[in-house]
């Protein structure tokens, strides 16, 4: 069963930056799908970005070319997936969410996994 924990979130100012981090154990790369997605009030949960079996990377477009995320595996057991996001603007205030999909197919639905950490909150202050 995959597990998953972010940490890293935190308050920033309009143009900063953050690096949020989630462990992922008993996750295979070439098995799952990895994705950031976030939760703000009032809205749908959204996507951020994803990392698929074969390590193609896929971004939403609003936050293309300011967040780069990266998957760091040690093991097959233990893996530290990231998203650096930099130029945040108040919009992406949010709660982040990091989430595995098996099948190693990643979707912009976030039915479509399976598997979700405690997230972590990111506030933007303008």
């Amino acid at each position: 069963q995959v597990q998953l924990a972010e940490s890293g979130g935190g308050s920033v100012q309009s143009g900063g930056s953050l690096r949020l981090s989630c462990a992922a154990s008993g996750y295979t790369p070439r098995t799952h799908c990895l994705a950031w997605f976030r939760s703000a009030p009032g809205k749908e949960r959204g996507g951020g970005a994803a990392i698929d079996r074969h390590g193609k990377i896929s971004y939403a477009d609003s936050v293309k070319g300011r967040f780069t995320i990266s998957l760091i595996s040690l093991d097959n057991a233990q893996n530290t997936f990231t998203m650096e996001m930099n130029s945040l603007k108040s919009e992406d205030t949010a709660m982040y969410f990091c989430a595995a999909r098996a099948g190693g197919v990643c979707y912009s639905d976030p039915g479509q996994y399976e598997s979700w950490g405690q997230g972590t909150q990111v506030t933007v202050s303008s």
